[in-house]
């Protein structure tokens, strides 16, 4: 794996004693969280388990009912709408498009947290609109209807929207949603190019277990609302682990082709904890 720079130990988004509700249910309680900058951090976890709600509090787009994030020192609830939007950008679950909306369109919407009344459109903007659509593949899509594009079409469009922002920290929800297996693959290994080579930090939630080991630096193991684990995956998961997470049992061998843990769940009628 590219070794990583010193200062990514120093955290970008800090939770502290979190209480968050999701439609007057309590999901987690005292939850406090570091994510390192630099790093791609994946949180994983069963169903239910509170990724999505966590997300969206180190997104502000809940509000905890205890506790506070920090984005960059400073509490998110500081930020202007704006500013906030030039430092982090998010991929939710199931976005909605306006009806009739073109992919092109949708995507330089990505760029209105630069634009002021002193500041219109620009060369600027144009490129990186241009430069997302590239990179997402979705230049020969740029003038079709964003709602008449497959489910996993439309998942690139909202990345791309996401990169057009260029906020160096972005918050993925769950990104391979609607995706084949090759093309979360290509999702995944975008992901990783944006990291390494652009410097982004990301936080994403994963459901996949082995492609959270194999493209995070960094896991977020949550059960029942709580974080479970925290570190590098080759030193967190483990059967154990994977026991306590999802109730099954497993081995944990290296992945034969990057050395990453990978989770083999054990075959038969006893493959549940007691």
């Amino acid at each position: 794996m590219t070794s990583l720079p010193p200062d990514t130990l120093i955290p970008t988004v800090q939770a502290h004693g979190l209480r968050l509700a999701n439609g007057g249910h309590l999901v987690c309680q005292g939850l406090d969280l570091a994510i390192p900058r630099g790093r791609i951090t994946v949180i994983v976890g069963p169903n239910a388990c509170g990724k999505s709600t966590l997300l969206r509090a180190l997104a502000r787009l809940l509000a905890p009912e205890a506790g506070q994030v920090v984005l960059d020192g400073k509490d998110i609830r500081r930020y202007g709408a704006r500013e906030l939007a030039t430092r982090l950008g998010l991929l939710p679950q199931s976005p909605l498009a306006p009806g009739g909306i073109r992919v092109a369109e949708l995507v330089a919407r990505g760029r209105h947290p630069h634009q002021s009344l002193w500041r219109q459109w620009s060369a600027e903007d144009e490129a990186a609109v241009r430069q997302a659509l590239i990179r997402t593949r979705l230049v020969e899509l740029a003038d079709r209807p964003v709602d008449a594009l497959s489910g996993g079409q439309r998942q690139r469009v909202w990345l791309a929207l996401a990169l057009a922002q260029d906020a160096p920290l972005m918050l993925l929800d769950e990104p391979t949603t609607y995706l084949d297996i090759a093309h979360q693959l290509d999702m995944l290994d975008l992901c990783r190019r944006l990291n390494r080579q652009d410097g982004k930090t990301l936080v994403m939630v994963l459901h996949d277990l082995n492609q959270a080991a194999r493209y995070a630096d960094h896991i977020v193991a949550m059960r029942a609302g709580a974080v479970e684990a925290v570190g590098p995956p080759a030193e967190i998961i483990e059967p154990e682990l994977v026991q306590r997470l999802f109730g099954i049992r497993s081995v944990v061998i290296p992945d034969p082709v990057t050395g990453s843990p990978l989770v083999v769940p054990m075959a038969g009628a006893d493959t549940h904890a007691d």
